[in-house]
């Protein structure tokens, strides 16, 4: 009588295949379409599974850019559309930041929704102890007259309440932490936003198609192990942290999903030669690591990079946000896109829609010690591609870096307008 078979080897593969598989599960191992389609959009929200918003607009909203980078040039009126109109096939909610996710998703994140009275911040938190009154009111207010900014709501209410100043960044009267208090909840929902970009709060019932709607809330435990899936998914081949990282899941949770999904055989060790040993790697199961000629520019919300300790990893590359740090202290600029040329991450640059003048600025650009000679032709045809997606007439390269004199002279340019 033989024994019980021991454990399965665990595949090693190399940190170049690993690379491939992270690629291709995010989308770029696929031909640009010549015409982008609502189901092209549809597409890349089922890869990614979340799509993070920010408010920074310097060159446009962030939540654009990672279609772009896959698909080039296309009309953003196809994500409005999947988020502002029903059926919406994109909703809010603060699945990684605030996101957009795919309707079956937010029903996913319930279980986050019924804890919005421990784990919202503080000032959204406290508003449903101090004034549960507001809180009913914003719903009735929204359940008769349709969906309303929080600026609306506040006339509408004459909550009189001044607000407070005490914060640079979120100073919030008391109807605005209603509402967020209530979206953290899943009581209200977005029916839109504002070309200002509020909030276009409405009921979640009336936003929601029914079908997510009415269904079942799956158990906590079930919906952070699909959550864990949808990120493996997106992800090709990651380590736990970077699985977790996708919806800001807690660890215990995370691991704990992560060991059932292999279990189920939908996840399966790998170990990646050159990175961390004591940081296991797990593969997708229906992950291919094709070779891959991509270029794009990224937004640094792009789910490809967000994670920064996994872009060191998978790309050797540290990505670093310098929106709050002084202007003296950046060393790449504020609003500063990797580009990906091939399989690799090889530039870096700042850019700057000035809409009066119509022209894209370059205020810095950046090579990477591995990047190619072709580097600054390939990145001059992308940001022609991307100025003429948003409408601008010329790029300009108006900064420093020391890829500057050479991207400024392929775009036509002789040399940069500050060497």
């Amino acid at each position: 009588m033989t024994g019980a078979a021991g454990p399965r080897a665990v595949e090693e593969i190399s940190a170049r295949q690993a690379r491939r598989a992270v690629l291709a599960a995010s989308g770029f191992s696929r031909r640009r379409p010549a015409t982008v389609t609502a189901a092209h959009v549809g597409r890349v929200v089922d890869r990614l599974g979340v799509v993070q918003i920010d408010s920074v607009n310097v060159l446009c909203r962030s939540h654009y850019l990672p279609f772009f980078s896959r698909l080039g040039p296309y009309p953003t009126e196809l994500v409005d559309r999947a988020a502002h109109r029903a059926p919406r096939r994109l909703v809010e909610y603060w699945a990684h930041e605030a996101s957009y996710v795919a309707p079956a998703t937010h029903r996913l994140l319930r279980w986050r929704m019924d804890r919005a009275a421990s784990d919202a911040w503080g000032s959204v938190r406290s508003i449903a102890h101090e004034r549960p009154d507001l809180l009913e009111a914003v719903e009735e207010h929204l359940a008769t007259h349709g969906p309303s900014t929080a600026r609306q709501l506040e006339a509408a209410l004459s909550s009189g309440a001044a607000r407070p100043t005490d914060h640079w960044g979120w100073n919030w009267s008391d109807v605005k932490r209603a509402c967020e208090h209530l979206f953290f909840a899943g009581r209200l929902s977005a029916a839109g936003r504002t070309p200002q970009f509020e909030r276009r709060y409405d009921l979640a019932g009336r936003v929601l198609p029914p079908a997510v709607r009415d269904a079942p809330d799956p158990a906590p435990a079930d919906a952070v192990r699909e959550l864990v899936a949808i990120a493996a998914r997106a992800n090709g081949v990651a380590t736990e942290p970077t699985l977790r990282d996708h919806f800001r899941l807690a660890p215990g949770p995370s691991r704990q999903a992560v060991a059932e999904l292999v279990e189920e055989g939908r996840l399966e060790p790998v170990r990646v030669r050159g990175w961390a040993a004591h940081r296991p790697a797990y593969r997708w199961v229906g992950a291919v690591a094709p070779r891959v000629d991509a270029r794009a520019l990224l937004t640094p919300f792009d789910p490809l990079v967000w994670h920064r300790p996994r872009t060191e990893e998978v790309f050797g590359v540290s990505v670093r946000l310098e929106f709050y740090v002084p202007r003296e202290q950046r060393v790449h600029g504020y609003y500063v896109l990797p580009f990906l040329l091939g399989e690799d991450l090889v530039a870096r640059v700042d850019l700057k829609a000035d809409r009066r003048a119509g022209v894209l600025r370059v205020e810095g650009a950046h090579a990477e010690p591995t990047a190619p000679p072709r580097t600054a032709d390939e990145l001059a045809d992308e940001l022609r591609d991307l100025a003429r997606w948003q409408g601008l007439d010329d790029v300009v390269v108006a900064g420093r870096g020391d890829l500057a004199g050479t991207l400024s002279r392929a775009l036509g340019g002789g040399r940069s307008t500050n060497g």
